[in-house]
């Protein structure tokens, strides 16, 4: 309901996904002509030019009298919501300000990149995207921040190995016992195949530079030195596109599930081999919400991109229409069918995505160190290293601590350590920052530490110093961020006055209701159940039982249970027979159980009293049993007739399970053959349902066949056409509500905010 923004239905937020140019602009302060007036604020031309040219460039209509005119009435409805935001004072406050910073800052992101090395690293990782390693490691840890010894000790440890294995010692075998990565002990370091963008940079960079059957000297990641061998390298399999058919359950589940499961997608893949539709069997009995409506397609993925079992299955099958066997993977049974398949794409299609993927990468780090430096450079950053040396002497055990403080008033801590064009910054500036920025830090020197928080400190200051000059060097920056800031409060005012308004107006919503009562209606309706089966047996099976109130779950066994006299316990035996009700009525909210006595072999006439069942009841609940699930049948009547002294007072307790859900008999019935039935059972519209359209709707039970299934429908009423309840229309009511109040509102705004569209500004935007 929140995407009705006007004209930033478009998205303000899509906007920021648009390629921007990084071109620095040069200012010149030149009065801007205005192209049109809203109250008091004008909005220029160049403005309305650059907003209209994000959503409209593409369009054949572009620049057109029609569409620039369609555009401005647009603009300006929302220019109106935007006035009166700011003249409520919205973009004063501290949340309207925290969230423009946040989205300020990832705007600035692709401005703080140095783009020529970007774009070697995109380059690179399609070139290596055209071939996969088969690898295998020995890990010796190291913290990216280690002392310089701590480093050094575990360089010598791991070149050691290294000279172990040119030595003649196994690979595998040193990697299972010294090796730092736990896999190692189960996989000998071996990493099987893989390419660029599946492991940390420098990994894959030490990878790739190393030739088949050699060994890398170390290479240093975040998480320690490695020594890499390469098995093999082979050219990169390409794209696969798939379909597939899911039967879900869960990895560590109930077996029973997983059984049930197994039996289903053996079923449907005897069905497909003997040339059932696809499509059809898919939309029936997918289990994947999200493909299920696109006969189970699923988006293009190269080797390396999906769970391994289902991958290999995937590049398994060579022609197109090809079905899989089963697949397991850690979240059921699969089915997959070849759709296409194609070679690795070319650079300029695979460019946008790798764009994207190396600005996450670890990659991503050497465009930064390059930018960074670009920095020092534009912004004229000079140390100095007498500064430096001061905020040193002051580094001590505090400051590992994570609790470091120091004295403002010392004169020596007003000295510079460096500075970037005019500014300067002193070493109180710095002492200030690791106030804030210091943690606890084990097994690192105080002085050690201070070195990389100030790498740090200079490396944000300078990232800092840029964000803040960015909308004076960049045009398409400046005005993203105005387009951001303008969305804010866009959203914040709709959502109060029409939005969240809409839905706690109550009494409004319910006098629109009652105006427009003609604008929500049932059509004519059935309330069915639909019943689909294998056979016709099935179908005589379940149609005396589907209009039934309740019915005896068929796959549940009841059981007895002895009562014994004078107590209110069971014994060990029976103990497990209610642990087994207990789990019955667990698996399904749908089930109860329904319990009679009896008496023993000489008191066949005899029932259980009231207080004893009140006994029996409450000790039920304190096994865990959920009494509101248990219908007692014949209890608490005391017997006539008794014609003797009773010996025993023990009474057995006969169980059975029942359901008032007709989808039980779809589970029961589905234990042994998972497509025995499909039950639906709802109101349905014309068009809601195919098979309750293919009859007309008279008889009770309605027998047919559709697609080589048998169907019962059973119409339990006919609900003639009339209005819906103000509860059914609400959802469609609430957005007819919001628009309702949006157009009031904009009449209000246009009275309070007179406007005025300058044509000829306007018209110099034609193009004919």
């Amino acid at each position: 309901m929140k995407k009705s923004i006007g004209i930033f239905a478009c998205g303000v937020m899509v906007w920021a996904g648009c390629t921007s140019s990084k071109t620095p602009k040069t200012t010149s302060f030149v009065a801007e002509p205005s192209i049109l007036k809203v109250g008091n604020t004008a909005v220029s031309t160049s403005e309305f030019k650059y907003v209209y040219g994000k959503n409209n460039n593409n369009m054949p209509e572009a620049y057109s009298q029609k569409s620039l005119n369609e555009y401005m009435e647009l603009y300006t409805k929302f220019r109106l919501k935007v006035k009166e935001a700011e003249d409520l004072g919205l973009d004063t406050t501290a949340a309207f300000k925290s969230e423009l910073l946040g989205y300020k800052k990832q705007l600035a992101q692709p401005y703080l990149t140095e783009k020529s090395v970007t774009e070697r690293l995109v380059k690179q990782a399609y070139e290596r995207s055209l071939e996969e390693v088969k690898a295998s490691h020995i890990l010796i840890k190291v913290l990216p921040e280690a002392e310089p010894e701590d480093s050094l000790k575990a360089y010598n440890k791991i070149i050691e190995l290294r000279n172990k294995i040119l030595g003649g010692e196994n690979f595998e075998a040193v990697a299972r016992k010294t090796s730092e990565d736990p896999s190692a002990k189960q996989n000998g370091g071996n990493l099987g195949y893989f390419s660029a963008l599946q492991m940390v940079f420098p990994f894959e960079d030490g990878a790739f530079n190393t030739p088949v059957g050699q060994i890398s000297m170390p290479v240093r990641t975040r998480f320690g030195y490695h020594i890499i061998k390469v098995a093999d390298k082979r050219k990169s399999k390409g794209e696969v596109k798939v379909a597939h058919l899911m039967v879900r359950f869960s990895a560590g589940g109930e077996v029973q599930d997983s059984i049930v499961a197994s039996k289903k997608i053996s079923e449907l893949y005897s069905k497909i081999q003997s040339g059932s539709n696809w499509e059809q069997l898919v939309g029936e009995f997918s289990d994947d919400m999200n493909s299920r409506a696109k006969g189970g397609e699923l988006p293009p993925f190269n080797s390396g991109s999906m769970i391994p079992t289902f991958e290999e299955a995937a590049f398994k099958l060579e022609n197109i229409n090809d079905i899989s066997k089963p697949v397991q993977t850690p979240y059921g049974f699969h089915i997959i069918k070849l759709l296409s398949k194609k070679g690795v794409s070319t650079f300029e299609e695979a460019e946008p995505a790798l764009k994207q993927k190396v600005a996450k990468d670890s990659r991503s780090d050497l465009s930064k160190v390059y930018f960074l430096n670009k920095l020092r450079r534009e912004n004229r950053f000079i140390e100095n290293p007498k500064g430096l040396e001061i905020a040193r002497t002051q580094a001590d055990s505090t400051l590992t601590e994570g609790v470091f403080n120091y004295s403002s008033s010392k004169k020596e801590n007003s000295e510079v350590i460096f500075s970037m064009n005019d500014k300067k910054y002193l070493v109180k500036d710095f002492l200030q920052y690791l106030t804030t920025k210091a943690k606890k830090r084990d097994a690192i020197s105080p002085k050690f530490y201070m070195l990389l928080l100030y790498k740090e400190y200079v490396n944000e200051t300078l990232i800092s110093y840029e964000e803040n000059n960015l909308d004076l060097k960049y045009n398409d920056y400046k005005m993203l961020v105005k387009e951001y800031r303008d969305g804010i409060l866009l959203f914040q005012l709709m959502d109060s006055k029409v939005w969240t308004k809409a839905v706690d107006d109550t009494t409004g919503l319910k006098k629109y209701y009652e105006e427009n009562q003609a604008n929500y209606r049932w059509d004519k309706r059935c309330d069915a159940i639909v019943c689909n089966a294998k056979d016709a047996a099935i179908i005589e099976k379940i149609k005396p039982l589907i209009n039934q109130p309740t019915f005896e779950v068929m796959n549940e066994k009841g059981d007895k249970i002895l009562f014994q006299s004078g107590k209110i316990t069971f014994a060990e035996t029976d103990k497990k027979k209610i642990d087994a009700i207990k789990n019955v009525l667990g698996r399904d909210r749908s089930y109860f159980v329904e319990i009679t006595s009896s008496a023993d072999a000489s008191e066949k006439s005899l029932t259980i009293s009231k207080d004893r069942l009140k006994s029996m009841l409450k000790y039920l609940k304190l096994l865990g049993v959920d009494s509101t699930k248990i219908i007692t049948k014949d209890l608490g009547v005391i017997a006539k007739n008794v014609s003797k002294t009773l010996k025993s007072d023990n009474k057995f307790l006969s169980f059975r399970y029942i359901s008032n859900n007709v989808k039980s008999l779809e589970k029961a019935l589905n234990q042994n053959d998972a497509l025995s039935l499909q039950v639906k059972t709802g109101k349905f519209q014309a068009g809601d349902d195919a098979a309750i359209d293919s009859f007309e709707w008279k008889n009770d039970y309605n027998e047919f066949s559709k697609n080589d299934r048998k169907y019962v429908v059973f119409i339990k009423s006919i609900l003639e056409p009339k209005n819906k309840t103000f509860e059914e229309a609400k959802g469609q009511l609430i957005s007819d509500y919001q628009a309702f109040l949006e157009k009031q509102w904009l009449i209000d705004l246009k009275k309070k905010y007179p406007t005025q569209v300058i044509e000829s500004e306007l018209n110099t935007l034609v193009k004919k």
